[in-house]
């Protein structure tokens, strides 16, 4: 049984639902479960509604079994990178969904955690694309989630077409496509999204990039490199050249968090998928040619 105590800070009375939704980060889908379980949610001991008043002061505690709901998929390889009871990180392969969806039910990173942690509760803290690759974590625990929550840093890697130089940062705002519902574009009326971007490494077919987004916007640092002329490569979606790669050259490869319980900073890495890694020996292997030529 996972436990969270959450002290309210409000002005004035304000309905549990609402206060745990908007000022605490809990999700409807969690509500939900929580109300499902006697005594999920209680004040001093005694019972509370969602729609019962709270007011500043009064200590709220959540009680809820952790499990992962999702199908078991145990065909699906992932590499665990860290783990602890509270917190696991994996290195997602490219073409693996996050959660499942109409198209994904059964392939998808929640499936194989079930699998592997049938015991565990599963809250993913960061999301990739499902052709993204690199770092995830995952909360075990509705504590761990609550307590992560805007508390990690993260540092992507990508590959774009040579001609970017030095370092930079792009502050434009991001809305998704009014014709599409995948697509995202830069436009006016868009939520704030800054990504940070430093070259790292020139080749003669094409540029590392490490990048730091400032926040967290659908497909942000795809959009973001699209927008100033360096989509990325393999990324069909925002006109990136997909003769080198047939996937969009994305990798999160360091992430650092607090350690839930204890405040301790955790620091993970994974290295670059294999096909981008090709991408850059290649290169090397055509420069030495040339010289030597």
């Amino acid at each position: 049984m996972s436990r969270l105590q959450i002290r309210v800070d409000c002005s004035g009375e304000m309905p549990l639902g609402t206060y745990l939704r908007q000022r605490a980060g809990i999700s409807a889908g969690m509500l939900k479960r929580l109300k499902a379980v006697p005594d999920g949610i209680t004040r001093n001991g005694q019972h509370l509604r969602t729609v019962d008043p709270v007011s500043d002061g009064d200590l709220i505690e959540l009680h809820l079994p952790e499990h992962c709901d999702h199908t078991p998929n145990h065909e699906l390889q992932v590499s665990a990178v860290y783990e602890s009871a509270h917190v696991l990180v994996c290195d997602k392969p490219v073409g693996i969904p996050a959660h499942p969806s109409m198209l994904h039910r059964t392939d998808t990173l929640a499936n194989w955690y079930a699998a592997a942690y049938p015991g565990s509760g599963f809250h993913l803290v960061n999301r990739l694309d499902r052709n993204t690759s690199g770092l995830c974590l995952i909360a075990r625990t509705v504590y761990a989630a609550h307590r992560l929550r805007g508390q990690v840093q993260k540092r992507y890697y990508a590959l774009v077409r040579p001609g970017l130089t030095g370092s930079g940062t792009v502050n434009a705002p991001i809305a998704r496509e009014r014709e599409s519902v995948i697509t995202r574009c830069v436009r006016a009326d868009g939520k704030p999204a800054v990504t940070h971007y430093r070259v790292i490494r020139q080749t003669p077919l094409c540029t590392l990039l490490e990048l730091i987004p400032e926040t967290g916007r659908t497909h942000q640092i795809r959009v973001h490199m699209a927008h100033i002329g360096f989509p990325l490569l393999g990324d069909a979606l925002y006109g990136g050249d997909c003769s080198l790669l047939q996937t969009h050259a994305l990798h999160c490869g360091q992430m650092c968090f607090p350690d839930p319980i204890t405040g301790e900073q955790i620091s993970v890495t994974a290295p670059l998928r294999h096909e981008m890694q090709m991408l850059l020996y290649q290169n090397n292997t055509e420069t030495e040619r040339k010289t030597e030529l």
